[in-house]
């Protein structure tokens, strides 16, 4: 729960100046003076004043936490305050203005269908069973729904964005990826920027844009494939080159912000790649072993020097180290941190400040709570309840 700081307002009292002045008010000289440090005396009792008030108003920079339910009577956003330590509190949840999947344990199997925008000012959502992708306007953990378009598809399970651009990645029908521009907020479909996948039946899961905006990525489970696009000035897509995965079944992918793409492999290891002028991959790092199993989502702190991996058939998350060229090397004996049994950890998230990580537990209904130190070591503080268990629970999001 998050612990809330009592206000000591006899401190407060105490710091407002006091001025010890004896004014004789019949010269006239005198008497504007007085006039001038009463007024003087108001402004500060004013100001303090609202100093003292707003000391116990939430700051709206503090960060938030959120879940999708992807429910699909009624997709929702769950949201949560979170505390100096870490800690989490629910508020309240949000209505996307869809539907999801529903379903039991990762329906939707991706990374990415809850998407916070880079400046955290905007929350987008799938919406798995209308079709169609959700936007929020953000301040603190408080989100107000701002519009909802068609995803360009059908079954859209995962989003990037990148400054005024955000895709989603569609997996009904031959699947494909589909457009917005994002204008203060409020989503507007980009034409003819709909583009097809490697082939049919594709098992795509996820798509990152790299830092530099040039590139888009997506990664295909099935077909053991990466498809690279480039992104041109007016947001629409080249096609794809597609390129052979390092590792089976790649899953999640995630750029850090050296322009290493990291991508969890669900054959349990995490490969690293440079993107090559000509669209194709060099691989940098080859499938290391992530000791967990099911790696499935992955996470890479703001300060770009580490990658956890969300490991749900161990219910465990592997850390790595992030070299300056993008290699990958273990932290310590590589799982740095465990969820209770049956957790079933699936999307993982980082919080702005890069200090605390958290997983959504859909096993169990909860999600994990993690900090994170700056030697890429990871500590448990238990987890928060509260969420329906094994029941259609897709996407979290931090900052």
């Amino acid at each position: 729960m998050a612990q809330t700081r009592a206000v000591n307002t006899n401190h407060v009292r105490d710091a407002r100046p006091v001025l010890a002045t004896t004014i004789n008010t019949n010269s006239p000289m005198r008497g504007k003076q007085a006039v001038l440090v009463a007024f003087a005396l108001l402004i500060c009792t004013i100001v303090l004043g609202a100093g003292s008030a707003q000391a116990g108003v939430r700051d709206d920079n503090d960060g938030a936490v959120f879940v999708m339910t992807n429910a699909a009577d009624k997709n929702e956003i769950v949201a949560y305050d979170r505390a100096e330590d870490g800690s989490l509190r629910a508020v309240g949840s949000f209505a996307t203005g869809g539907t999801g999947s529903g379903g039991t344990i990762d329906p939707l199997r991706s990374q990415g269908s809850l998407l916070l925008s880079g400046d955290h000012r905007f929350l987008f959502a799938v919406n798995a069973g209308s079709g169609t992708v959700s936007a929020f306007a953000v301040r603190g953990s408080n989100l107000r729904l701002l519009s909802v378009k068609s995803s360009g598809g059908s079954s859209p399970i995962a989003l990037a964005q990148s400054g005024d651009l955000l895709y989603a990645l569609n997996i009904g029908g031959n699947g494909n990826v589909s457009g917005f521009f994002i204008d203060d907020g409020r989503l507007r479909p980009i034409r003819n920027s709909n583009r097809n996948l490697s082939g049919t039946d594709t098992g795509a899961s996820s798509l990152a844009f790299s830092p530099d905006r040039q590139h888009l990525v997506v990664t295909e489970r099935t077909t053991n494939k990466i498809d690279v696009y480039r992104v041109s000035f007016d947001g629409t897509l080249s096609s794809a080159v597609v390129s052979p995965s390092s590792g089976a079944v790649p899953f999640a992918a995630k750029f850090a912000p050296n322009g290493a793409l990291v991508i969890a492999e669900a054959s349990n290891s995490i490969s690293s790649y440079a993107v090559q002028p000509d669209q194709t991959l060099a691989v940098i790092t080859p499938s290391l072993p992530s000791l967990g199993a099911a790696t499935c989502w992955n996470v890479i702190t703001p300060n770009g020097r580490y990658v956890y991996t969300s490991n749900a058939g161990t219910s465990s998350l592997s850390g790595f180290l992030i070299g300056r060229r993008g290699a990958l090397s273990p932290i310590g004996a590589t799982v740095v941190a465990t969820n209770p049994t049956g957790s079933t950890n699936l999307d993982i998230t980082v919080s702005a400040d890069g200090k605390f990580i958290y997983t959504l537990n859909a096993g169990t209904g909860a999600i994990g709570i993690f900090s994170a130190d700056r030697d890429g070591s990871v500590l448990s503080l238990g987890t928060v309840d509260g969420l329906p268990a094994a029941a259609g629970l897709n996407g979290i999001a931090a900052f």
